[in-house]
C-alpha cells in the first residue's frame, strides 16, 4: 500500500469516537465528530492550488483527499466550533511511493497551511509527522478491518508532550439519515450502543 492507496481507502463517510488525554493535567475527556473523506485525482484543481500554495510543483502530486469534519468535545466551552473543512495533496519520494510530504491548507492544531511528512510503516498503517511553529505533532493511522479506522496522535509542545489522543472511526452507510451532533447526543449512541 502506498499513501494515495491508503486515502482511497479512507474515503467515505466516518463516525469518530474521541478520548484525548491532556497529560500535564492528567485528566481525559471524550468526544466525536463525523467525517467525509473525498478521494481527489491528481487531475483535481484542489490539489494543484495545494501545491502552489506550498511552492511545489503540481506535477509531482498524485492525488489526496478533501476532509470535512463536524464534532464536539465533553470540555467544549460556548460557541467552541469543531467543524472544518481541509484539502490533502500527496506528493510522494521520486525513489520510493510509500513516503513523502503531505501538504495541507489548514493544519490539525494550528489552522494555517502546514505541510508535512508521511510514510506507510510495515503493518500498512500511514504514520504522519507535522512541525508546527510552536508544536510537534506524531499520528498514525491503520484498518483493523476495512470499515473501521484507528488513529494514535501525541502532540508536543515546549519540549514536552501535551496530548495524547486515541480515535477510532467506523464507517457509516452514506444513505443513512445524519446523526445530531455530537454535543447533541450521548458518545455511547454515536456508536449505537
Amino acid at each position: 500500500m502506498d499513501g494515495l492507496q491508503f486515502f482511497q481507502q479512507s474515503a467515505g463517510q466516518w463516525r469518530s469516537l474521541r478520548t484525548t488525554h491532556h497529560l500535564p493535567f492528567r485528566r481525559a475527556e471524550t468526544g466525536g465528530s463525523d467525517i467525509k473523506v473525498e478521494a481527489l485525482t491528481a487531475e483535481d484543481d484542489r490539489i494543484a492550488e495545494i501545491c502552489q500554495m506550498h511552492e511545489v510543483d503540481p506535477s509531482t502530486a498524485v492525488g489526496g483527499a478533501h476532509v470535512s469534519w463536524d464534532g464536539a468535545m465533553e470540555w467544549d466551552q460556548e460557541g467552541e466550533d469543531h467543524s472544518g473543512t481541509s484539502v490533502f495533496s500527496l506528493v510522494p519520494d521520486a525513489e520510493n511511493p510509500q513516503q513523502g510530504k503531505l501538504l495541507r491548507e489548514r493544519g490539525y492544531a494550528e489552522v494555517v497551511p502546514v505541510m508535512g511528512e508521511y510514510h506507510i510503516d510495515h503493518e500498512e498503517a500511514l504514520v504522519l509527522v507535522t512541525e508546527y511553529d510552536t508544536m510537534s505533532i506524531n499520528e498514525r493511522f491503520w484498518f483493523p478491518h476495512p470499515d473501521v479506522r484507528l488513529r494514535t496522535s501525541t502532540v508536543k509542545r515546549f519540549g514536552g508532550l501535551s496530548t495524547a489522543t486515541f480515535c477510532a472511526e467506523i464507517r457509516v452507510d452514506e444513505s443513512e439519515k445524519a446523526t445530531p451532533k455530537p454535543s447533541e447526543t450521548s458518545v455511547q449512541s454515536l456508536w449505537g450502543w
